[in-house]
């Protein structure tokens, strides 16, 4: 769209992630009445109908001949590294923001309905909260998120195509939130940090190492057995889950403290 209308990067970035936001709430509003293995299921195949879309298509998105994406740092574009900084910078902010937003919501009423959908979505129901309206909300917000992530992957390599977007991505994803604990915002963190360094390393140890294998296929061969060990000894990922910091809960917390040192 940058390209096309010649609007700024931030803008734009901004559009991707309210029109990705849309899109997830449009796939959700049907999807959600499913249960968890099928609501997966759809949004995967959603996913791909989608990549296949923006294959075929040869008009805005240029099909297989992908997109080059203009340089929202151009007046750095003579000195690598002040590029490389400002796209680290631009990203590491985002992230930031992204991640006191969520830790926000968390110890928030808002968040708690979230917990206790997830633990027992018939207790909150019967409590009078809407399942349906507050998944569809996460989804949208989840999608948009995403949408931003995508604008940044796109302004960082400065070109897209559809074979970018394959589902082994979806799943390293995946696999970053199980590795690092799914309910655990630092833990999404951990494991995308430790995917990404297992992803690269496996890479880079090709030219000092003689491997059996391509180093594309070993590290596919050590994310599944990584993963199989989670689930097997820690369900919960390297960080658990954290606690709900409320202030009844703190009062709480100094009332029994204060009875045990009696």
């Amino acid at each position: 769209m940058s390209i096309e209308t010649g609007l700024a990067f931030y803008f734009c970035l901004l559009l991707a992630g309210f029109l990705a936001g849309l899109g997830g709430l449009l796939v959700s509003l049907p999807a959600l009445r499913l249960k968890e293995d099928y609501l997966a299921i759809v949004t995967l195949s959603f996913g791909e109908v989608l990549r296949i879309i923006v294959k075929a298509e040869h008009g805005l998105t240029q099909g297989v001949w992908g997109i080059t994406v203009p340089n929202a740092f151009a007046e750095f574009s003579s000195t690598p590294r002040l590029l490389l900084g400002a796209n680290f910078i631009l990203v590491f902010l985002v992230l930031l923001l992204c991640f006191l937003f969520l830790q926000l919501i968390v110890n928030t009423p808002y968040g708690r309905v979230l917990r206790g959908i997830r633990e027992d979505d018939l207790a909150v129901e019967a409590l009078g909260k809407s399942k349906l309206k507050y998944k569809a909300q996460v989804f949208m917000l989840g999608s948009f998120m995403a949408g931003l992530s995508g604008g940044l992957f796109a302004q960082y390599m400065r070109f897209i195509d559809p074979y970018m977007f394959l589902p082994a991505v979806t799943f390293s994803v995946w696999i970053m939130v199980i590795l690092g604990g799914p309910a655990n915002i630092k833990g999404a963190v951990l494991g995308s940090f430790l995917v990404e360094l297992l992803n690269r390393g496996t890479r880079i140890a090709k030219d000092y190492l003689i491997l059996p294998v391509d180093p594309n296929n070993l590290q596919y061969v050590l994310f599944g057995l990584i993963v199989i060990l989670i689930l097997l000894y820690r369900p919960q990922g390297i960080l658990k889950e954290s606690p709900v910091k409320t202030k009844a809960g703190d009062k709480i917390k100094e009332l029994l403290d204060l009875e045990s040192k009696k």
